[in-house]
């Protein structure tokens, strides 16, 4: 399995999952074309796609869908109020939604997938366990660590989550005090310590690779992410990567047995 991540960040999220010849999106937060431009570089196009898991509604996860949809016909994945809520934003989407039961495997090709809740501050959010040739599993949005969350994340070889703020600059940062009392809280983002401690844990049950992601432009910094977890890691032999907010990551998932969901 081959995971390309096209942006992580408050400005945008989107990323591909690739097994053999089954290709989906995990949500499309970037607009159309640059969709289309990321695709093509991995030697893609949008037809190509059987599917887009879609974590949550907010803005920064789902703004291309409208004019992905207006000329692509895309099926959509998500638990039953994000696909409420999303029908109600983009009327489009009713037609292409396939509600799915949060804590259930389904799948799509060749790809078995299972959706996790995570505390964010809208009625529901989710991350997702993907499990082929080899296993990934993805949890932003969150801001606090709750064992659904790490029982979907746990045995993943690879994982991407979330290592939203520093804590320092958050506080001595422009956000009003109201945003920053939302991220801070158990319902808003993860901080760099706490995203450290969750890789360590997984990382001592077998993932080998940690990517970090949605590092806030204002509130972080790519190196200060990096050296937190970075230091719980040391000597572990995982390998660490940084999602960009712009551009691609590409990573193998390497293929081992798949855990039992």
């Amino acid at each position: 399995m081959n995971i390309k991540v096209f942006a992580s960040g408050s400005g945008g999220n989107c990323m591909l999952l690739a097994d053999r010849d089954t290709h989906i999106l995990i949500d499309a937060g970037i607009s159309m074309r640059r969709v289309q431009q990321s695709l093509r570089a991995a030697g893609l196009d949008i037809q190509d796609i059987g599917g887009v898991l879609i974590t949550h509604e907010h803005s920064d996860h789902v703004s291309g869908l409208k004019n992905l949809l207006k000329y692509y016909e895309l099926p959509l994945y998500a638990p039953h109020t994000v696909a409420a809520r999303l029908c109600g934003m983009v009327p489009e989407a009713a037609e292409h939604m396939h509600v799915i039961p949060t804590g259930e495997p389904f799948r799509i090709g060749r790809l078995s997938i299972r959706a996790f809740h995570t505390p964010h501050d809208t009625d529901e959010s989710v991350g997702y366990r993907v499990e082929g040739r080899g296993v990934f599993a993805l949890a932003t949005d969150m801001g606090h660590v709750t064992e659904e969350i790490y029982d979907g994340l746990l045995g993943a070889d690879t994982v991407l989550i979330e290592s939203n703020h520093d804590p320092d600059l958050l506080i001595d940062g422009p956000y009003p005090f109201s945003l920053k009392r939302r991220i801070l809280s158990d319902h808003g983002h993860l901080s760099n310590g706490d995203c450290a401690e969750l890789a360590a844990r997984l990382v001592e049950n077998g993932t080998q690779t940690v990517i970090l992601g949605h590092i806030s432009r204002e509130n972080n910094r790519p190196e200060l992410a990096m050296e937190e977890t970075g230091r719980l890691l040391r000597g572990s032999g995982a390998r660490l990567y940084c999602a960009p907010p712009w551009g691609c990551l590409s990573v193998e998932v390497k293929e081992k047995t798949a855990c039992s969901m």
